[in-house]
């Protein structure tokens, strides 16, 4: 510190100096100091902070490492949506997409659509938030809808910058990834440990964001790259917003490029193809984006992936294996699914020793054998498969494999196959299999999320006659005496558990509805019965016309909506959970009713001074929803400057069409 230096000043110096170098280091990859002069720096900082504990501020670099245990994980809400990315394979599949935009856009041949290629990193997916330019919170992707906030967990990550160069309020998403080094040298210390090694990289990284202990991830040396950025006003176009946020602090893929039509982007794929191997990280594809955003809001999405980009991913790395047998596995439905049980075998980074069969004609059609050798692949998926016989190292006595008769469980029940069906059934509802996986699907993260109620726990629980249905969860907290009776329970881990009940009693009405694993309602399809219906009541004694009148709803979910709400069992289970306190209705705040309930919405071209997510926000608080393409079915167009396609197909339609003022009147009377 000079003689004219005060504290604060010197402190606030010694702050800059640091994060220009960590901006050099991390974003740039041009470090102009040694990592002793670094040290030296942060060193000093972390001395004066210590004399001066008034100074000390939660951006400093210095409180990246907070040292104190993190509890229970919450979970927030995404202000928009995380989508995912349809997934394509070939060159014929890239043709296809600029086809199918260049019809929806409606371009004529020779005009090109600019697009922006970008690495896919095999990583994990975040939203950061800054408030006048400090990080405020980090949520990974979760369900799409909501994820867990790590923010401490991502202070730690020195790639993401605490404080921006701007006092922005922004929104920036971006993957979180390990190196190669950085996983073999934590591998290594798991070995000299004598600790098992981490089977690949992309599971240790999402396993490393929910450690309760910030020391722990500060050592794993996690990395971070920016894609996406959501600040007002917005930019025209997706490489403005990648140059925006490398001039925020952020690292963005050093090899985005700008392709202007469908060939630039295949002559991108086709040369990082041959050099992947080579970069210092896993990738397992190219994504493919729509440059301007104006095209992208028009475009919008279906289901739960964008119109406006795709991801291509190579083609499948391949290994050979031994099958060393086929087992069963039994999931809570009753579907019984066999397993290949391999030699492990490395394979695209990732240590592989199982695979799903499917069912008996997918074994069937590739003729396995228990000893035969196997060609193994990772496709576009992280699930490894099996994909062939290596037919000519098969001895001629080697016999084809056969679909057991019974079940794999205790109770030794029959097994069956429905005539038009593929899976076999294991149809005892006692199946203690059955029931563990019911009850680890009802405390899974993304259903009532229980706190303490893991697969270790479950096993014990069926296993001591403790569980037998999901409402038998409710009374385990009058029951501890039972439990702290099992090996490895103690008064703390009993507290947990508790805590963990008493907690999911608050879950929403639509994650109730997914928990209760009903066939065919995954998560996306609970949110639409919950907001439709309104309550279980109404729900379970909707006939099966009122439930495929249901957008998104089909008959063969109306079907299994109606065996679940005439079975008995079921009825007395969905009483009991309700005696327990858990939400069996829409909370009132969610949705006012109104004249636009149930109506369709479909937004296109720039509305001013109104962000399609507002618009968007707007029509749901009223009870409408909003789509991405114009059938016969939309009641209303909202037509901006610029509308496009959407605007002459609902002209074609009949559609009503709005104007922003018509629309802001009529959100208005509702």
């Amino acid at each position: 510190m000079t003689h004219h230096d005060s504290p604060a000043q010197r402190i606030e110096n010694l702050r800059s100096q640091i994060r220009h170098h960590d901006h050099l280091y991390y974003v740039e990859a041009r470090p102009v100091i040694s990592d002793r002069d670094y040290d030296a720096l942060l060193a000093e900082l972390e001395q004066l902070e210590r004399e001066h504990p008034d100074l000390v501020t939660s951006d400093s670099p210095t409180q990246r490492v907070s040292g104190v245990p993190i509890g229970t994980f919450t979970t927030a809400q995404h202000t928009i949506p995380m989508l995912s990315l349809a997934n394509t394979y070939s060159s014929q599949d890239v043709a296809d997409f600029n086809q199918r935009l260049m019809h929806l856009l409606e371009l004529k041949d020779g005009d090109a659509i600019d697009y922006v290629c970008e690495l896919k990193i095999d990583g994990v997916a975040m939203s950061l938030h800054y408030v006048d330019g400090v990080l405020d919170r980090a949520v990974t992707r979760g369900d799409g809808e909501r994820g867990d906030v790590v923010t401490q967990n991502i202070r730690t990550i020195r790639a993401i910058p605490l404080t921006l160069s701007e006092p922005v309020t922004v929104e920036v998403r971006g993957e979180v990834y390990m190196r190669h080094a950085d996983f073999l040298a934590l591998n290594q210390r798991m070995v000299e440990a004598g600790d098992e090694p981490y089977a690949n990289a992309r599971n240790t990284t999402a396993g490393t964001l929910k450690q309760k202990n910030t020391l722990e991830v500060a050592q794993r040396t996690l990395q971070f790259t920016a894609y996406w950025l959501e600040e007002s006003p917005r930019r025209p176009t997706h490489m403005d917003n990648i140059q925006r946020l490398r001039a925020l602090g952020f690292p963005t893929g050093q090899d985005v490029q700008q392709c202007s039509g469908v060939e630039d982007v295949l002559r991108f794929i086709e040369t990082w193809e041959s050099q992947r191997h080579a970069l210092p990280f896993q990738i397992d594809g190219v994504v493919i984006k729509v440059n301007r955003l104006a095209l992208q809001d028009d475009l919008g999405s279906v289901a739960r992936s964008p119109r406006w980009a795709i991801a291509y991913k190579y083609e499948a790395e391949k290994a050979t294996s031994t099958l060393l047998d086929i087992t069963l596995q039994v999931g809570r439905t009753g579907v019984v699914t066999p397993v290949a049980e391999l030699q492990p075998t490395l394979l695209a980074g990732s240590t592989i020793s199982r695979a799903t069969l499917h069912n008996e004609d997918y074994i069937s059609d590739l003729d396995l054998r228990i000893g035969d050798a196997v060609v193994i692949e990772k496709g576009g998926d992280v699930i490894p498969k099996v994909s062939a016989v290596v037919a000519e190292e098969r001895p001629a006595t080697r016999l084809p494999w056969e679909f057991p008769d019974v079940c794999p469980c205790p109770l030794q029940s029959p097994l069956h196959r429905p005539e038009g069906e593929a899976n076999h059934y294991c149809s005892h509802s006692a199946c203690p299999w059955q029931i563990r996986r019911r009850l680890q699907h009802f405390a899974a993260r993304d259903a009532m999320d229980i706190d303490g109620l893991g697969e270790k726990a479950i096993e014990q629980f069926v296993a001591a006659g403790l569980l037998t249905t999901v409402a038998d969860i409710y009374d385990l907290p009058h029951r501890t005496q039972e439990i702290l009776a099992l090996d490895r329970w103690a008064p703390k881990s009993v507290d947990r558990l508790v805590a963990g009940i008493a907690a999911s009693t608050q879950q929403p009405f639509e994650r109730v509805l997914f928990a209760l694993g009903i066939r065919f309602v995954g998560e996306g399809v609970a949110k639409v019965l919950a907001r439709a219906f309104g309550s279980m009541d109404a729900l379970l004694s909707a006939s099966t016309e009122q439930l495929t009148a249901t957008h998104d709803i089909g008959l063969r979910i109306a079907e299994s909506i109606r065996e679940f709400a005439t079975d008995p069992t079921e009825q007395s289970l969905v009483d009991r959970l309700q005696a327990a306190g858990l939400a069996m209705r829409l909370d009132s705040q969610t949705v006012a009713a109104t004249h636009l309930t149930g109506t369709t919405f479909v937004l296109t071209g720039e509305l001013d001074g109104l962000s399609r997510r507002e618009a968007t926000q707007m029509i749901e608080s009223c009870g409408g929803k909003v789509a991405s393409s114009v059938s016969a079915k939309t009641n209303y167009v909202v037509a901006g400057s610029a509308a496009g396609s959407k605007l002459k197909k609902a002209q074609e339609l009949g559609v009503p069409v709005l104007d922003q003022q018509a629309f802001l009147a009529l959100i208005s009377d509702s």
